[in-house]
């Protein structure tokens, strides 16, 4: 083969030098068969999952921290913005979140108690993630049966990797909802 020959991508015709249209090389693999499908572990459809805050600024960055797809097996999330107990607890109720991460310090109900409340009146209830301002207050998240804790100033790649090992063991019933 020439060296003017390696740099032709398959299928492209060529003509020769002596003026006729050149075969393309034979490749002993037919195109259709290089790229097989793949079946994805990717999950077809978002995630709900509600971010609690009084605070505009701290749902912002709760958000860009876990990021749209916290992780490539898991679907993309859908944020449902929340700024007062009352939109968490119908949200809580209606069975249609996947995660609710909850701020600590949120007034004038903070995320701890907010957390310890639904996980006891709600049956069914979502997995929670609860964001404190100081790593010393992991007990108090503790006390509310959260299921996970995140630390201010949040890290995207431990909060993207916290919210996905949260989500993955709810999908596996590792996360057992509490009953009231």
């Amino acid at each position: 083969m020439a060296p003017n020959q390696l740099l032709q991508p398959v299928g492209i015709q060529k003509k020769s030098s002596h003026g006729s249209i050149a075969e393309p090389p034979t490749d002993p693999v037919p195109r259709r068969h290089r790229l097989l499908p793949v079946n994805s572990p990717v999950r077809p459809e978002p995630l709900t999952v509600l971010v609690y805050s009084h605070r505009p600024e701290v749902r912002a960055d709760i958000m860009s921290a876990v990021g749209r797809r916290p992780a490539p097996d898991l679907g993309r999330i859908r944020y449902v913005e929340a700024d007062g107990i009352a939109d968490v607890l119908v949200a809580a109720d209606a069975g249609t979140l996947d995660l609710a991460i909850l701020d600590g310090e949120a007034q004038p109900t903070g995320g701890m108690g907010l957390s310890r409340q639904l996980k006891n009146a709600i049956d069914g209830c979502p997995p929670i993630v609860v964001a404190v301002r100081r790593g010393d207050d992991r007990w108090l998240a503790t006390w509310s049966q959260a299921d996970a804790v995140l630390v201010h100033p949040l890290d995207p790649l431990t909060a993207a990797e916290t919210v996905a090992d949260v989500l993955r063991r709810s999908r596996a019933g590792e996360v057992a909802a509490r009953h009231g």
